[in-house]
């Protein structure tokens, strides 16, 4: 086993994925702190959503996505530069800084293509309910940002052995580009199975679920 991948030490022991998903939290600090600033997008299918749901500003979304993509390559480069430090040294490959993936690559075992997919989009696609639902002007604004996160959280415990979990293009783009090979050559499913997701729950939620718009 590699000593430098962050998830390759944990894979034996799934009970260790709970910490892990434990990270989807961060959305509730992220949204209470910054909603109120620009509504707390960290996730261009999240934005794309909310723009097919005509909850969102198209014209605001290509700004928002260049954003959260910048964000994420900012915190893979400092996520890089804290685990370099660890003793022995840190060795930069596919899973190395958390990747995602489909099938066999490396020490890695995900699922097949088909399934990834699938999942992604699924999981994506209910997210995006959740967070319509959640923000909606007659639901509790005191609790929105606690039900997304606490989503994302479930998200991340359903699916970090199936893919790693994405859900959020901007999360999978800048790991690939970091650690390159099958990284960078499989990226592309995580940016297209998430948007798919969202933009399904979109289109959904605002013809079949919702009884008027924010």
């Amino acid at each position: 086993m590699s000593r430098g991948g962050l998830l390759s030490r944990l894979r034996s022991d799934r009970w260790m994925f709970v910490p892990i998903a434990l990270l989807g939290l961060t959305v509730v600090t992220g949204a209470y702190a910054l909603g109120h600033v620009s509504g707390g997008h960290f996730n261009p299918a999240v934005t794309l959503g909310l723009v097919a749901a005509k909850r969102f500003n198209p014209k605001d979304a290509g700004a928002y996505i260049v954003a959260q993509i910048v964000g994420g390559i900012l915190a893979i480069a400092a996520i890089w530069a804290i685990v370099s430090g660890l003793p022995g040294g840190f060795t930069k490959e596919v899973g190395s800084l958390a990747s995602n993936g489909y099938g066999t690559s490396g020490e890695r075992d995900f699922y097949s293509l088909g399934a990834v997919l699938l999942a992604e989009a699924v999981l994506t696609f209910m997210f995006l309910i959740i967070i319509l639902g959640a923000t909606h002007k007659k639901a509790s604004p005191a609790m929105g940002g606690l039900a997304i996160g606490l989503a994302l959280t479930l998200i991340h415990l359903i699916s970090i052995p199936i893919s790693n979990t994405s859900v959020n293009p901007a999360r999978s783009i800048a790991p690939a580009i970091f650690e390159g090979g099958d990284a960078l050559k499989q990226v592309w499913a995580f940016i297209l199975a998430p948007i798919v997701g969202a933009v399904l729950a979109g289109l959904v939620y605002g013809k079949l679920i919702a009884s008027d718009n924010d």
